[in-house]
């Protein structure tokens, strides 16, 4: 990956409908919204003062890697990845390059459909406390990121800042409805089976994510946001992976693992992070991103 500046902010001319932790919606037309994946990176809901550069270039190219190999299972939302199309001025076109997507604008469904193939995070942490995950019982003894005997959906509500709160099947079927609820949890479970299979064969074991839906004007269910990066999955080296501990990865896993070497009680603001971080953080985003697509990127 070639050495550049970080991508943290641009001033578009169009409506900012939204800032997230890494990305920016804008409002082209009452039709079209404009994703830019900035190169900023959160850490326990805090962004860091530190960019990743390039970060966002790839978040972008891999969900657009993903969203192409689904679209058999459930259309998405890209209309374009390709900035030269974009509705913006030419120096903004050069600055987004690679990093932003031209989107269908939907309603957006109130939840996180999260999948989960191996026991590890905030299932984990249930599974010690109470043998559940999101109110699913699972065999006792089970070690941290043991694979699971079937994946198993455990979604969550989405919350505009601080954590996302896991929730049961009951509690998901009120918020969205019962034959929603059926359909995100069948499509996300056949997602999920189809990328971990592929991601296998790669030497990518995905050990859980999350998706992101939206309902078009005329009603159709879409997935949108973003699929299946290091930001919304923990990607493991499948020849390196070896249940009852934790595992290596290629997401920002290292950069938590860093970070819970410090004195730091996880508010804002946190701390920087040293370029040794930076940089090995980079190429663990890249490193999935090759293994994946079988291509490389340029900055």
């Amino acid at each position: 990956m070639a050495a550049g500046s970080a991508f943290e902010e641009i001033d578009l001319g169009l409506e900012l409908l939204y800032k997230g932790k890494v990305r920016n919606i804008y409002r082209v037309d009452g039709e079209r919204l404009l994703l830019v994946a900035t190169d900023r990176l959160s850490a326990f809901d805090c962004i860091l003062p530190t960019p990743i550069p390039g970060k966002g270039v790839i978040l972008t190219q891999l969900s657009r890697f993903w969203f192409d190999l689904l679209t058999d299972v459930l259309p998405n939302h890209v209309i374009s990845t390709d900035a030269a199309e974009m509705p913006i001025s030419d120096s903004a076109k050069e600055a987004l390059r690679g990093r932003a997507m031209l989107v269908r604008k939907t309603d957006v469904l109130p939840v996180e459909c999260v999948v989960r193939g191996y026991l590890e995070g905030s299932g984990w942490k249930e599974y010690q406390q109470t043998g559940h995950v999101c109110g699913i019982e699972l065999p006792a003894g089970l070690r941290q990121c043991e694979k699971l005997p079937e994946p198993i959906f455990t979604p969550a509500t989405k919350a505009a800042t601080g954590h996302d709160e896991n929730i049961d099947y009951t509690r998901f079927e009120e918020i969205v409805g019962n034959e929603t609820a059926e359909f995100l949890r069948s499509t996300t479970l056949t997602i999920y089976r189809k990328a971990s299979e592929y991601a296998s064969a790669r030497g990518i074991i995905i050990a859980d994510t999350k998706f992101e839906f939206g309902r078009t004007p005329d009603g159709e269910i879409i997935l949108i946001d973003e699929a299946l990066t290091p930001d919304s999955s923990r990607f493991w080296p499948a020849d390196k992976y070896a249940p009852g501990k934790a595992q290596p990865s290629f997401d920002k896993q290292f950069v938590r693992e860093y970070l819970e070497t410090l004195d730091w009680d996880k508010t804002p603001p946190a701390p920087p992070l040293p370029q040794e971080i930076v940089n090995a953080t980079a190429m663990r985003y890249l490193d999935a991103f090759r293994l994946l697509t079988g291509k490389d990127l340029q900055f």
